[in-house]
């Protein structure tokens, strides 16, 4: 059954708040990501806080990419990848690219994982972390030409994967209240 807002016929312009609404609940996904890593760099003494950039970044870009990929496309995650970069330390692009990848991967595989309870879900989401911090990992050496450790990388996806359930149920229920379109 289609909504109202779509059937044939004449109707009155939305107001401005209505306008605004729209437009907040759209742009809540790339907000919020780039809110949330910034708030990661906030010093507030816990150890390894800078390996919370890459995975808070990582789970946000998955999640919205999955549930809401018309609020991020890749004009976004491009300058959310940029920002990363910059935040992070990472020679330019290799963040970015790693978020580009990530948000493709989510979006070939989002019909069949949509579908899916939260483990199948979680369970891809694991295997995306693996390949992307493998991905930052041999970036990173080819374009600063020294061989690091893969302990850095293996601790970022170990820290990636455990947070998702998390962040993941916040957005959910973000996802299903006030952030959705739908209900503007």
């Amino acid at each position: 059954m289609a909504r109202p807002d779509q059937l044939p016929g004449i109707r009155p312009r939305p107001s401005l708040s209505a306008q605004l609404d729209t437009t907040a609940r759209h742009s809540f996904p790339a907000i919020s990501t780039v809110l949330l890593m910034l708030l990661t760099q906030i010093p507030v003494g816990v150890a390894d806080q800078s390996a919370l950039l890459p995975a808070v970044t990582l789970i946000c870009i998955y999640f919205w990419s999955l549930f809401r990929p018309a609020s991020m496309p890749p004009p976004v995650i491009f300058v959310i990848g940029v920002l990363f970069d910059l935040l992070g330390y990472l020679p330019l692009g290799v963040g970015t690219l790693s978020l580009l990848a990530i948000h493709g991967l989510a979006l070939r595989w989002r019909r069949a994982l949509t579908r899916q309870g939260f483990l199948s879900v979680w369970l891809a989401y694991s295997g995306f972390a693996i390949a992307a911090s493998a991905l930052t990992w041999v970036l990173t050496i080819s374009l600063t030409f020294h061989l690091l450790s893969p302990a850095p990388a293996i601790f970022q996806a170990a820290l990636t994967t455990a947070l998702y359930p998390a962040l993941a149920i916040l957005f959910t229920r973000v996802h299903r209240s006030v952030a959705d379109p739908e209900r503007a």
